[in-house]
């Protein structure tokens, strides 16, 4: 296990705003320390804002980006190596059309899309907006690696630690843990000879490190007079098999991932998750990155693992659709469907969702993926089986979704 990242956050409008800026990062640099004296490492500290379009004028593009500059600069000269700006909104339209010359001016500038959320509904426009995002951002860096710092979300709330998901509420600055935890759950299940010792074993090793990790944190807070938000025990995994999820999944049952039965052992993680007993924050759900997992990639490169099998899994407590490579010419109109699919599941359920896709330019479904990322593991590129959309779904309603007995 690993602390994937010490993400903080703050709001730019503060007359505080660089006094908050300077604490948070002290405070991160302390948790790197106190947490690396317990034997615990921290991968990176981050830095999440309020959604940009409430920092300026959404429809002042140089203004935007100058400010992204600018924030950037201020997040590396102390020390944190990402910075979320936070989502564009529906009730300012003209922020999604901010989101690429940010991402085209900046080099770790994470920025997202909200789609869907249970008071305004699902936005058509903002998911058609998104998916326009997703097909323009291909070509803005080699194999399309520009999406990997945009997703679009529905119903997902403040304060999530794990990017590029994260933005602040424009309340007292403070810091969440993301947590890199696959690895616990892949020796919880190998270790045990049936389910009822499989979630028992889960659960009492996260409960474990999660006394450890709240302990520091609530020091750091109160030494800081910062927020402790919370941790996010989604089990994030690394592309080696001795951290993957997608191995873990498997020794409950399934011979393959993707396969019958796959759901109702996603679903068994997902609720032994809940049963969980910390300070929760984000999604502290079943998390399936396929280009970030070496068992979720090899079973999408050997195709029993698809588009719609990660949507599924979604509905029983998963995070999303994350690093799915699709074809390099996914239209616009085929992700837009996709990305409805995923907000309406999002409100129907009452769950948040995200859905980072990177369709990779000039590949076709089938073909190998080249990456050379520490964090890749290759995988093929996904089937997209999606066809534009007719009538009421192209329209710019918002649609009004209500979870289910409400």
């Amino acid at each position: 296990m690993k602390v994937r990242s010490v993400t903080c956050f703050f709001d730019p409008r503060s007359s505080q705003a660089y006094r908050h800026l300077d604490t948070l990062s002290a405070l991160a640099r302390d948790a790197v320390t106190l947490y690396g004296s317990a034997g615990i490492e921290v991968q990176t500290t981050r830095l999440a804002t309020v959604p940009f379009p409430l920092l300026y004028q959404t429809e002042d593009l140089s203004a935007a980006v100058h400010l992204a500059q600018t924030l950037e600069a201020d997040a590396a000269e102390r020390g944190f190596t990402y910075l979320s700006l936070g989502p564009a909104l529906p009730a300012y339209p003209a922020s999604f059309d901010l989101v690429v010359p940010i991402l085209e001016a900046t080099k770790n500038v994470f920025l997202t899309g909200m789609i869907a959320t249970p008071a305004e509904g699902l936005s058509l426009p903002a998911a058609r907006a998104c998916a326009r995002i997703i097909t323009q951002a291909v070509g803005l860096e080699p194999e399309g690696f520009a999406n990997l710092r945009f997703a679009a979300l529905a119903n997902l709330n403040a304060h999530g630690p794990f990017f590029p998901g994260s933005f602040h509420a424009g309340e007292r600055p403070g810091f969440a843990l993301a947590v890199e935890c696959a690895d616990l759950v892949l020796d919880a299940f190998r270790k045990a000879p049936n389910l009822a010792e499989s979630r028992q074993r889960l659960v009492t090793v996260l409960e474990d490190q999660a006394s450890a990790l709240t302990a520091r944190a609530v020091h750091l807070a109160q030494q800081y007079n910062l927020d402790f938000y919370g941790i996010d025990f989604s089990p994030a995994p690394y592309p080696q098999d001795w951290c993957s999820l997608g191995a873990a999944i498997e020794q409950l049952g399934p011979t393959a991932l993707g396969l019958s039965g796959s759901l109702a052992a996603a679903a068994f993680v997902a609720d032994s998750l809940d049963r969980g007993r910390w300070l929760k924050v984000g999604f502290n759900g079943l998390m399936l990155p396929v280009l970030e997992d070496s068992r979720l990639a090899k079973r999408a490169a050997e195709g029993t693992l698809t588009l719609k099998d990660l949507l599924l899994y979604s509905a029983v407590c998963g995070c999303g659709l994350d690093t799915v490579p699709l074809p390099g010419d996914a239209t616009e109109e085929q992700i837009t469907g996709v990305l409805l699919d995923m907000g309406a599941l999002a409100l129907r359920l009452n769950k948040p969702l995200v859905a980072r896709l990177m369709p990779i330019p000039g590949k076709a479904a089938s073909d190998a993926t080249g990456f050379d990322f520490e964090f890749f593991a290759n995988s093929r590129v996904l089937a997209l089986d999606a066809a534009p959309l007719q009538r009421g779904l192209t329209g710019d309603e918002t649609l009004s979704i209500k979870p289910r007995g409400s």
